[in-house]
């Protein structure tokens, strides 16, 4: 793929950030983040994501609670919640499908953004007041950068050799 085709630098330098300033992410850019996690594929079209949108700062700091690394999300101006059912076997792929396409969307359109764990899983279901056999398997916090991205889109990285074999390992 050529290096001049925006999808391809828009994923290639697309930063994960935990600084956001206060400014609030517009109606109409946080529709176009979720429609892009609501688009993503999913096994054999179960679609088995669903989204809550966490814009009400006492909810996300109520969330936080539930997460042991996310401390930093009640910073956050919007967060969205990957909400999966208890059964399935494929669902935290197709989750993890649904949440890469709204960070890049949301890059895309300018806006910062970071995923977290929820790992006390009954305390997230409790916050979201999530219905009986529904968990959160991701929430991502999204935002204005505080800080600029680093420009080397490289950066911190492993060398191509370390990461991509051809035909077989050795």
């Amino acid at each position: 793929m050529a290096d001049d085709n925006a999808t391809y630098k828009t994923i290639v330098t697309k930063r994960d950030t935990r600084g956001f300033t206060g400014e609030a992410v517009p109606a109409e850019t946080v529709r176009r983040i979720v429609q892009a996690g609501r688009m993503a594929g999913s096994s054999k079209n179960s679609q088995p994501c669903r989204f809550v949108i966490l814009d009400d700062p006492a909810q996300r700091a109520a969330v936080a609670e539930c997460g042991d690394f996310a401390a930093w999300l009640p910073e956050a101006p919007l967060a969205v919640a990957v909400v999966l059912t208890e059964a399935g076997t494929r669902q935290e792929f197709d989750a993890g499908r649904a949440a890469q396409n709204m960070m890049v969307a949301a890059w895309a359109e300018g806006v910062g953004s970071c995923p977290v764990s929820i790992h006390h899983i009954d305390c997230g279901r409790e916050k979201l007041a999530l219905p009986e056999g529904w968990r959160i398997s991701i929430i991502i916090g999204f935002g204005y950068r505080a800080k600029p991205p680093k420009s080397v889109p490289e950066a911190a990285r492993l060398s191509w050799d370390d990461y991509v074999k051809s035909n077989r390992w050795s």
